[in-house]
C-alpha cells in the first residue's frame, strides 16, 4: 500500500510514517496543499492522510484535485478540528473516513487496512487469481498450495500487478509504488526488471502460469494471456 500524509506537523510525520514503514506502508509526505497538489498530480496513491489546517488553507480543498485524477484514492481525514460540521462536510466531499487526533497509530493501521480491503479487495484478507493465493495478512504467496519464498518487494510488487490485472502499468508506477520518494536518487529501472524476472521465476518454478506480458518501452500487464 502507498499512502501520502498531508500534515504540516513534524512530529506527527514523523511518527506516522515510521510505524506505518515498518507495517510495509510507503509513506510520502506532502507539509502543504501545494506540495500535495504536485504529489497527487504526479503519482497515483491508495490512499491519503489528510489534515484540514494546513499553512496554505483548508485541507477540504485537496478534493478538487481528487476529482482531476484518473485513478482516485481514498482519503482519511485526520485533523484536530472534530466538530460535526468538519466531519461531514468531508465525508460529503468523498473521504472514507474520520479519525480525530490524538488517536492511536493502531488505530489508524486499522483503519487504512480496512478501507484498503474495501476498495481493492472487496473486503477480503486474501486475494486470488487462478493457482495463485495471496494472503496479505500474513505476508504469504502460494501457487497450487505451495508456499513462495518472496522478499518483502516481490510480495509488494505481485500485489500490485494482481490488483491492477488487465492494466498496463509502467515502470515508473511500479518503482514509485515500492520506493515511493526514493525513486528520485535510483540512476535507472533495471531493478524494476530484476523484480519481475526474480517473480516470474519464483511463480513457474511452483508450477503457476506466467501471467505478466511485457509492453517494450512502457511496461507491464498482468492478466490473463491470449492465446
Amino acid at each position: 500500500m502507498k499512502i501520502l500524509v498531508i500534515e504540516d506537523n513534524r512530529e506527527l510525520i514523523q511518527n506516522i510514517t515510521q510505524y506505518l514503514s515498518h507495517e510495509g506502508i510507503i509513506c510520502e509526505v506532502a507539509c502543504n496543499l501545494y506540495e500535495a497538489q504536485d504529489k497527487m498530480l504526479s503519482f497515483e496513491y491508495d490512499c491519503v492522510l489528510l489534515d484540514l489546517m494546513l499553512p496554505d488553507g483548508n485541507g477540504l480543498s485537496i478534493f478538487n484535485i481528487i476529482k482531476e485524477l484518473e485513478v482516485s484514492p481514498n482519503v482519511i481525514i485526520i485533523s484536530a478540528k472534530n466538530s460535526l460540521d468538519d466531519k461531514i462536510r468531508g465525508l460529503d466531499l468523498g473521504a472514507d473516513d474520520y479519525l480525530p487526533k490524538p488517536f492511536h497509530l493502531a488505530e489508524l493501521l486499522a483503519r487504512l487496512r480496512a478501507i484498503y480491503r474495501r476498495s481493492k479487495l472487496s473486503g477480503s484478507d486474501e486475494i486470488r487469481f487462478n493457482e495463485i493465493m495471496i494472503q496479505l495478512q500474513n505476508l504469504q504467496v502460494s501457487v497450487h498450495g505451495k508456499s513462495l519464498d518472496l522478499t518483502k518487494k516481490e510480495f509488494d510488487l505481485l500485489v500490485f500487478l494482481v490488483t491492477n490485472k488487465n492494466r498496463v502499468v509502467g515502470k515508473n508506477a511500479i518503482a514509485q509504488h515500492l520506493w515511493g520518494d526514493y525513486t528520485d536518487n535510483l540512476p535507472n529501472f533495471d531493478f524494476v526488471y530484476q523484480h519481475i524476472k526474480n517473480l516470474r521465476k519464483k511463480i513457474s518454478e511452483a508450477g503457476g502460469q506466467d501471467y505478466l506480458t511485457t509492453i517494450y518501452g512502457i511496461g507491464y500487464k498482468f492478466g490473463e494471456t491470449q492465446s
